[in-house]
């Protein structure tokens, strides 16, 4: 059975925020040394699917330095691989939903050899497994099969809130879709599976009918004439929206039980490019409380329950507390950074104090000196 996987690095403009105005959400960073694309495409390496397309839209120049030929995930191959999808088509307004993206490669899935098509986005951070989301997807007869998550949604969760009425049989007999909600619910986690033949001829009758929303046009109104089931996902799973979300998705990863199952279980590891940087390097002054450190860093000072990506420098007398330094940030002497997140290639050189607190966060941007 030949699967194609989709994944759509960036859909909503509303999902732009200050770590994302310069990069697709796909290619924002994670977890030290990660970059958001990292988890859904090695969740379909995993499971063995070896045709990828990245629908990218715009500012995925960082994106494609970071996938490259694909080779990090084993998909640098003749045949197959991944593909980097621009955004093309009959029209020359940037797509803004999941369906219009569709459109805009429609040959390109005409043309595949795939017998199923996995759906993805990339603003999840999670680990799973397809394989029993196949198995369910064939022992229920489904033409579609959604994967969904039920918690308590939150402000920072990413929106629109696509929530669920699943039956006993596990079939989906209601769709609600907010622009924003709060409280308990069946929540879609955007990743579909679907036979390719009929994905061809939804897209091919949403682009006759100018139809835009995927979960409002295609799957919600569909409801009675396909069988749409829901498959419920209940590890851990970081939703990407905002400052805040990829602040405390990083701050859950210093998080033993958390980091074990996104990274340490066996035949499903999360990979990511390559960089050989040296080993980090730690003073004899340093001092690390509860901190994820990646390589490549020089280290003198105090950190404390702050992630920390590669090549970062702090320097002797400088404390770092409840932050994110993004790779090649510089802390110079004595400073104090609390509930501070820094961009690429920042210096913190002439601010001595920073002080934020988890509502009010402070961020500077990307190769900023402060």
């Amino acid at each position: 059975m030949a699967t194609l996987g989709l994944i759509f690095s960036n859909i909503h403009d509303k999902e732009i925020f200050e770590v994302t105005k310069k990069r697709t959400i796909a290619s924002a960073p994670i977890g030290g040394r990660y970059r958001l694309i990292d988890f859904t495409l090695s969740n379909m390496v995993n499971n063995g699917i070896s045709h990828i397309g990245v629908v990218t839209k715009n500012n995925y120049q960082s994106l494609m330095d970071h996938v490259g030929s694909g080779k990090e995930w084993d998909l640098a191959r003749k045949n197959g691989g991944l593909v980097i999808l621009p955004p093309y088509g009959a029209s020359q307004d940037l797509y803004n939903s999941r369906l219009e993206a569709l459109k805009s490669i429609i040959n390109f899935i005409k043309f595949s050899h795939a017998d199923y098509i996995v759906l993805a986005d990339c603003y999840q951070v999670c680990n799973i497994d397809y394989k029993p989301i196949f198995e369910q997807h064939f022992e229920t007869k489904a033409d579609i099969t959604c994967v969904y998550r039920e918690s308590n949604i939150t402000a920072d969760d990413y929106s629109p809130v696509v929530m669920l009425d699943v039956n006993e049989d596990k079939r989906i007999v209601g769709m609600d879709i907010q622009k924003s909600f709060l409280g308990k619910a069946k929540v879609s986690i955007d990743t579909w599976i679907i036979k390719k033949e009929l994905l061809q001829t939804l897209v091919e009758d949403a682009i006759a009918r100018n139809l835009k929303s995927f979960n409002r046009d295609i799957l919600r109104e569909n409801l009675n004439h396909l069988k749409i089931c829901g498959y419920p996902f209940r590890g851990f799973f970081g939703n990407i929206s905002s400052l805040k979300s990829i602040f405390q998705v990083n701050m859950s990863l210093l998080k033993a039980d958390i980091r074990n199952e996104l990274f340490n279980i066996p035949n499903r590891a999360i990979y990511t490019k390559v960089r050989d940087s040296a080993p980090t390097k730690y003073g004899v002054n340093a001092k690390i409380v509860n901190s994820l450190i990646a390589d490549g860093c020089i280290i003198n000072g105090r950190v404390e329950n702050s992630v920390i990506f590669r090549g970062c420098h702090v320097n002797s007398g400088a404390v770092v507390k409840n932050s994110i330094l993004m790779q090649g940030t510089l802390i110079s002497e004595d400073s104090h950074l609390d509930y501070v997140v820094t961009d690429k290639n920042v210096k913190i050189i002439h601010e001595k104090q920073m002080q934020g607190n988890l509502k009010k966060l402070l961020y500077v941007e990307k190769d900023g000196v402060r």
